[in-house]
């Protein structure tokens, strides 16, 4: 019988791992399913980059290697939490800890000029950024809000704040000269090795020598004209000004780690133009860039002569523009701060919810301009504007639902683009060329250009198909495709698309393809009337959706069952979409107090039961899966989430609370005697000592908890400090004894 594989990350869910992971074991085991832990975390993958710096009993194994590998077998089952993706602060952060503990590694080579620290460096660019999902999703995604999640919101709904048909808040986008305006799109005809070179006064450099592509794979070629770029940020400064409403700008600099920090310094100096023009040579010397945002800039002002007279000038430039979004107003954080405090996903979502605003410095609400560069999908955000501004907030009790079918395998569209994008630097002609010498897409550029190409592989293309036809009719939903006709890449699409909708039995579905603006209006007409809508998209709206809408619905995206249907047979169960919340592990480590919700686990482990009950046919892994399903409403029904408050329920009771109607719902089951009989006495005993195991759970909070690190914890440190409930323990333990 194929095993559970439960991964071990970083931060909350890592912790939430040590007292949850205990109890799966001795439930997964009656049903003789084995569940075995695989520490992908941010300090294991940087180890795993080292094995001859260190000693044997050092050197760990190259997990997420072998997870990538597993991930393309029919036996995988993985459950996959939140990770890390490493910021460059974090990643020194995690190298100095393992230092601290005794491992010979390197510091991270801010100048890699030499052989040396130019290895070092690849090794820990390796782990970098998104490096995590990349390599787990060999599937698509199914996302969606379980039914006993979306009726807990409807009736217990989330708070949404009124819309003003009055409301000054709108998008800005360029809307020429940018990604989706610019693009070229090529189908693969055959097998081959392309190369990206830039022709320039003659002489040709090659921007990427080798990009192995296969035949029906589409390819894509675009560029963002920086030129273009900083006359519409102008525009858009004195706008906001203009108008009176906040200036905010909303970019994804996590997962697009080459061309959004550089699009974000853009916004930044064309906020402070006047202090970039007198002082920007000053700041360049001192290797202070834009890219890393305000506060980058601040930190590093003192070792300056002038620092204090540029200081004053950003601050005369705050006071004197438009008012900024702030993301701490409290502590001064503006939206301009730090690259990655306002990733577009998560932020557009809340300032929805939140009547259509943003915090101002004095921590009040206002309208906002929300600044989305490129406009390939800035017109969905503007469209739910526009239908809150002249109908009002949605109403969590009695809204639709849209699950989504995103294309995502074999790193798809622009979140594989990152070692394809290039900030030009002479002007000149972007070229991709095939192994024949011909030219299939190019690009006139200037310097300041950022230009990039994207893959998206035929095989994948008409899995998603398959996966949204099979979802259509499973659900009875109408599915659609959104894809924008006016968009290079997207034409390729719709005729693929096409051709693979008339391989598969769709009769009686409606499925239909829609521009982004035209799929968003049909679906909040139909959210409106309660009716539910299948969006079937591409990889970045994917990552947008499945955040817009379950914050809409849920108030929140961490309830959302996500799901990848591995292409090679096996299932990959992601939990929530929250991140891995380092708040929580200050509040911990202050006053023994994890607020993590680990209902995304539950349900991930529902879906991984499930799969296991027919892909292996095991009837008592869906005996499991059921009654795991029925508790989870039950523990959402007696509202036994973690509350965010010290002496107060928290993830250990929660884990103890979801255990015990577990435990009930499988004493209880008629489908199969022999569950019923091993859990009379796990149920009957969790039950009767409820007063004392809360007891327990609750004595040890309002101390520091020792973890004896953050990114590299000792595990029996962990361990002790997220099961101190030696009656819970006990009973628990009698199912495996």
């Amino acid at each position: 019988m194929p095993k559970i594989i439960y991964t071990e990350t970083d931060e909350a869910p890592m912790l939430a791992t040590y007292s949850f992971k205990p109890m799966v074991e001795a439930f997964a085991s009656t049903a003789g399913v084995e569940v075995e832990t695989r520490d992908i975390s941010l300090a294991a993958r940087i180890l795993a980059q080292f094995p001859d710096r260190l000693t044997d009993e050092q050197r760990v194994p190259d997990t997420l290697a072998e997870l990538g590998e597993l991930a393309k077998t029919p036996e995988a089952n993985i459950v996959k939490l939140p990770n890390i993706s490493a910021s460059i602060p974090q990643l020194k952060a995690t190298i100095k800890e393992l230092q601290a503990d005794g491992y010979d590694l390197p510091d991270y080579p801010e100048d890699a000029s030499s052989d040396e620290a130019k290895d070092i460096r690849a090794r820990y660019d390796r782990v970098k950024g998104s490096a995590v999902n990349p390599v787990l999703r060999e599937g698509n995604s199914d996302r969606r809000a379980p039914k006993a999640v979306k009726e807990y919101a409807k009736k217990h709904p989330h708070t949404m704040g009124a819309w003003s048909k009055n409301s000054k808040t709108n998008v800005a986008t360029l809307g020429h000269d940018d990604f989706r305006t610019n693009e070229q799109s090529v189908v693969m005809p055959a097998d081959d090795t392309l190369t990206i070179q830039l022709v320039s006064d003659g002489k040709t450099t090659v921007l990427k020598q080798s990009v192995p592509v296969l035949a029906g794979e589409v390819v894509d070629a675009t560029f963002m004209s920086a030129a273009a770029l900083d006359e519409f940020l102008k525009a858009q400064v004195a706008r906001a000004k203009e108008e009176g409403i906040l200036f905010s700008a909303h970019l994804k600099a996590t997962m697009m780690k080459v061309s959004d920090p550089i699009i974000f310094g853009h916004v930044v100096s064309a906020f402070f133009q006047d202090v970039m023009e007198r002082y920007g040579a000053d700041l360049a010397k001192a290797g202070l860039s834009p890219n890393d945002g305000l506060a980058g800039i601040l930190s590093g002002l003192d070792a300056l002569e002038n620092g204090a007279e540029i200081k004053a000038a950003f601050q005369e430039a705050i006071d004197n523009g438009p008012e900024l979004a702030y993301v701490n107003s409290d502590k001064g954080i503006t939206n301009l701060h730090v690259p990655s405090d306002v990733i577009v996903d998560a932020s557009m979502p809340a300032m929805i919810r939140t009547s259509g605003q943003m915090w101002g410095r004095e921590g009040e609400q206002k309208d906002t301009l929300a600044v989305l560069p490129d406009s390939s999908y800035a017109g969905v955000y503007q469209t739910v504007i526009d239908d809150c501004r002249e109908n009002g907030a949605y109403d969590p009790t009695t809204m639709g639902t849209v699950p989504n079918v995103g294309l995502m395998a074999q790193k798809a569209e622009e979140y594989g683009s990152h070692d394809k994008t290039f900030e030009i630097t002479e002007a000149g002609t972007v070229q991709v060329v095939n192994s024949a010498g011909d030219v299939l897409m190019s690009h006139d550029v200037q310097p300041g250009d950022i230009w990039r190409a994207c893959q998206a592989k035929d095989a994948p293309i008409k899995d998603w198909v398959q996966l949204a036809v099979r979802r259509s009719r499973e659900s009875g939903m109408p599915a659609v495709f959104w894809l924008d006709e006016s968009r290079a890449h997207d034409r390729n699409l719709i005729e693929k698309v096409n051709t693979y909708l008339a391989q598969e039995d769709t009769d009686g579905l409606d499925i239909r393809i829609l521009s982004p603006v035209a799929a968003t209006k049909f679906t909040i007409d139909r959210i409106r009337r309660g009716e539910d809508t299948i969006s079937v998209t591409g990889n970045v709206l994917r990552d947008y959706l499945t955040d817009l809408f379950p914050i809409l619905e849920l108030g929140t995206s961490a309830k959302m069952l996500s799901i990848v249907p591995l292409m090679n047979g096996g299932g990959l169960f992601e939990t929530g979409a929250g991140g891995s919340a380092p708040k929580h592990v200050q509040q911990l480590q202050a006053e023994n107090h994890l607020r993590w919700d680990s209902l995304g686990e539950f349900l991930a482990l529902a879906a991984s039961f499930e799969h296991l009950a027919t892909r292996f046919d095991n009837p008592k892994a869906q005996v499991l899966a059921d009654t795991l399903d029925r508790a989870t409403g039950t523990f959402l029904n007696e509202n036994k989430s973690p509350s965010r408050k010290v002496n107060e329920l928290d993830n250990r009771g929660s884990h103890f609370y979801l255990a015990m109607y577990w435990a009930e719902e499988l004493a209880r089951q008629t489908e199969d005697a022999e569950l019923a009989q091993a859990f009379q006495g796990v149920a009957s005993g969790l039950r009767a000592n409820e007063e004392t195991i809360n007891a327990e759970l609750l004595g040890v909070q309002g101390s520091p908890a020792d973890l004896g690190g953050y990114y590299w914890p000792k595990p029996e440190l962990v361990s002790g400090v997220m099961r101190p409930s030696a009656t819970l323990n006990r009973i628990m333990g009698s199912l495996t004894a």
